[in-house]
């Protein structure tokens, strides 16, 4: 929120107290403590004066500092917090009559303690950024209410990325963001998935750790800082430094959870009965049945809220008029190779059967009064899940644990964004400060329940909301899309933001939610959603099986399908380094050339992992202008190249996208490209893309390592114990090797 009224003044009621020197310092070997009076102390009648802020830091991993902001501490702390996995790890502190300083790895934080105010972040011998005269500060506006705040400063040229899956511009500067999760659609500043984490393309990131609403002002309060604020008396963030923007990805997953790594099967094709269109068995049959006669794989089937009865959301029971064998059929389905998905989510309907037994069992939320808290907004009379329960929790897990039982492998966990403030949590959580983080709960609840079911590795979920730390609950999709070019490239920035954010893998829905899309829009989000992470056909009241628009659309999606499974091999290894790092297979362009300053505002295209950019067109005639950085890059497609650094203007057809692979990068591909979960090593096909004279490049495709060499006009690839058959390829020349076979040399001339 904005506190000020320009640069001289306050709003009208807004009062403020900053800090404005170091009265004293306590150093431990782990943290430092700092006093700081709000009013100049000139003799002994300034120290009778209040408030004085407590400013603290500590280091929960090298290369991490926290700073906590503290006015009363009187204030009893209440749930929830986000879940953090700090280090075994012990920082430097140091204190002499001019500064104060704490020293995590290469990164230190600096408290001036002479002069005015003033905190620096330094990292290689130079300020990252500071906290300055009136930066940090308490504050109450004007209606009383007390809030924390901290300023940081931004450098000239320093661009702002994350803060969850946000729709708008790519980069954040000049905009206002509340961390506050809300069922918006995509098409405005509202967003699902909010996440109080940015990052810079300046060498560091900023964790605010605070679960509830946080108010950013990225340089649209005062220009040149970041600011940040909470209602309360304590306010803690952290300062992650990288120096590369991978590298404070990596140190913020590592600080608040890595994605788990989805099972192979969940990246293909997924097919959706969708929203509110009829169907019963025969109507699923009739779909799955459809793609199988014209030669597309399919991996996943899911059937949206109607697989339930009307008014009765959730009862977790199929609707017996239009699905009177439901073990039955998904047998049947099972007997086609498919998984199943079902729709679900957090509210039980009063007309469900649920309503009156988790009343009765104490599991739904309450009113301060006792009364279960319920509304009329989406199901009749709807109340809903009190996940702090544990009871509450495993009642609600054994709704799915039947449901598995029956042949679901999956769920999709629909909403969770509308959490209501005027409530009492069963733990006693503070409603504000639960309203973003009842998504964490509700996913992870689901999320478990799979992971103990299908065992570790086969779990995922299809996930709408989410906050910090909902990223170890795969996969997330972006949310209710319209049928338009336009929300085509904000659901694109909405993906990247939340790339940006510490999640790995995004999806969403082809052809746009709301609306029916045109043939020719249908066939460009083919391309997008097939060199997606996770590739989902849905609408909200229209099916999306491609021969409804034209028999081209069939043609596309069949050859984009079989091109994301072709390169399942490159893939699946970007989905690990996700899992292991915190690096997100869809990548905003910044993150793969921090030093190109013509990548830093890039929103229309991405890196698909590291060596493959995409670029999709958002234009029925197929007109596409994207940048190409340094090199010469290969269109996978045809073979053409394209040397950069610079912006090309291409013509593409609905059979092609630019489809780019980074020059020295050598690709997997896959030998079969009708399913996703097959063996990834046999017979697999290492691609090399203008490899240099002298480079070296190691490939790994499971536990299976091979290694690329370019000696002159040779190519030379090793692998010291390949199971099964493999080959090395360049341009249109490829040399296979039997299994077993350990060495493979291919002439380039």
């Amino acid at each position: 929120m904005k506190f000020t009224d320009g640069y001289w003044l306050l709003r009208e009621g807004v009062t403020a107290a900053h800090p404005v020197e170091v009265l004293d310092v306590r150093a431990t070997d782990r943290t430092l403590e700092i006093h700081a009076p709000t009013q100049p102390v000139r003799h002994r009648g300034d120290l009778l004066k209040g408030p004085v802020a407590t400013v603290t830091a500590h280091a929960p991993m090298p290369g991490v500092i926290g700073v906590t902001l503290t006015h009363f501490e009187g204030e009893d702390p209440r749930g929830p917090s986000f879940t953090l996995y700090p280090e075994e790890f012990t920082p430097r502190t140091a204190c002499d009559d001019t500064h104060a300083t704490l020293t995590s790895g290469e990164l230190t934080v600096r408290f001036a303690r002479t002069g005015p105010w003033q905190v620096d972040f330094l990292a290689a011998g130079r300020v990252l950024t500071a906290s300055g005269r009136k930066g940090m500060g308490i504050m109450r506006d004007g209606d009383g209410t007390h809030h924390l705040r901290d300023q940081l400063d931004l450098g000239v040229g320093t661009s702002v990325y994350g803060l969850g899956e946000r729709f708008g511009p790519l980069v954040k500067n000049g905009q206002v963001v509340d961390i506050w999760n809300a069922d918006g659609g995509t098409a405005t500043e509202q967003a699902y998935k909010n996440v109080p984490f940015y990052l810079t393309d300046a060498g560091y990131g900023v964790f605010v750790d605070h679960p509830g609403k946080v108010s950013f002002e990225v340089g649209s309060e005062t220009v040149s800082r970041v600011q940040f604020s909470v209602t309360g008396q304590r306010l803690t963030y952290y300062v992650i430094h990288g120096p590369t923007p991978k590298d404070i990805l990596r140190r913020y997953t590592a600080l608040t959870g890595r994605p788990a790594l989805p099972p192979a099967w969940s990246f293909g094709l997924w097919l959706s009965t969708s929203f509110t269109t009829s169907y019963d068995e025969r109507t699923v049959t009739s779909f799955i049945d459809g793609m199988r006669e014209r030669e597309l794989p399919l991996s996943v089937f899911h059937f949206d809220c109607f697989w339930m009865r009307e008014f009765q959301w959730c009862d977790f029971t199929w609707d017996p008029r239009v699905f009177p064998d439901p073990e039955g059929m998904l047998a049947r389905l099972k007997e086609k190779g498919l998984r199943v998905s079902a729709w679900i989510n957090p509210y039980i309907a009063q007309r469900s059967p649920l309503f009156a037994e988790g009343k009765a069992l104490g599991h739904l939320l309450r009113r301060p009064d006792g009364a279960v808290w319920q509304w009329d907004l989406w199901q009749p009379g709807m109340a809903l899940v009190d996940f702090t329960s544990p009871a509450a929790r495993d009642w609600y897990a054994d709704r799915l644990r039947a449901l598995l039982a029956q042949g679901v492998d999956c769920f999709k966990t629909d909403f969770g964004e509308r959490v209501p403030l005027d409530v009492a949590w069963s733990d006693g959580s503070d409603p504000e400060r639960m309203h973003n983080h009842y998504a964490y709960l509700y996913n992870q609840t689901v999320f478990e329940v799979l992971r103990a079911h299908r065992g570790d590795g086969d779990a995922v979920v299809f996930a709408r909301a989410a906050t910090t730390g909902g990223q170890r609950f795969p996969v997330h999709w972006g949310g209710d899309c319209e049928a338009s070019y336009p929300s085509m490239a904000e659901s694109l920035r909405g993906g990247l933001s939340l790339g940006l954010s510490g999640f790995g893998y995004w999806s969403h829905d082809i052809g746009g939610f709301e609306g029916t899309p045109t043939p020719a829009l249908f066939k460009r989000w083919l391309a997008f959603g097939l060199l997606s992470s996770h590739s989902r056909l849905h609408g909200s009241s229209s099916y999306r099986v491609p021969w409804h628009f034209d028999e081209e659309s069939v043609d596309v999606l069949r050859l984009f399908t079989r091109l994301k499974l072709s390169l399942m091999p490159y893939l699946y290894e970007a989905a690990r380094t996700a899992h292991t790092e915190g690096v997100p297979m869809m990548r905003a362009m910044i993150l793969e050339f921090p030093d190109d300053p013509g990548c830093a505002p890039l929103e229309r295209q991405y890196m698909l992992g590291p060596d493959l950019l995409v670029a999709p067109v958002f234009d029925d005639e197929g007109d596409v202008t994207y940048y190409v950085p340094e090199g010469t890059w290969t269109h996978y497609l045809t073979g053409e190249t394209v040397t950069g650094p610079r912006w090309t203007r291409e013509r593409h057809g609905f059979d092609s996208v630019p489809l780019l692979v980074r020059p020295g990068a050598v690709i997997p591909v896959g030998a079969v490209d009708d399913r996703p979960d097959y063996d990834h090593a046999d017979d697999v096909t290492l691609r090399a893309y203008r490899l240099a004279r002298g480079a070296q490049v190691t490939v790994a495709v499971g536990d299976v390592v091979y290694t690329v060499a370019r000696e002159g006009d040779t190519l030379r690839a090793s692998c010291a114990d390949p199971a099964a058959p493999w080959r090395l390829a360049a341009g249109d020349r490829e040399v296979r090797a039997a299994a077993g076979t350990g060495f493979l040399t291919l002439e380039l001339t």
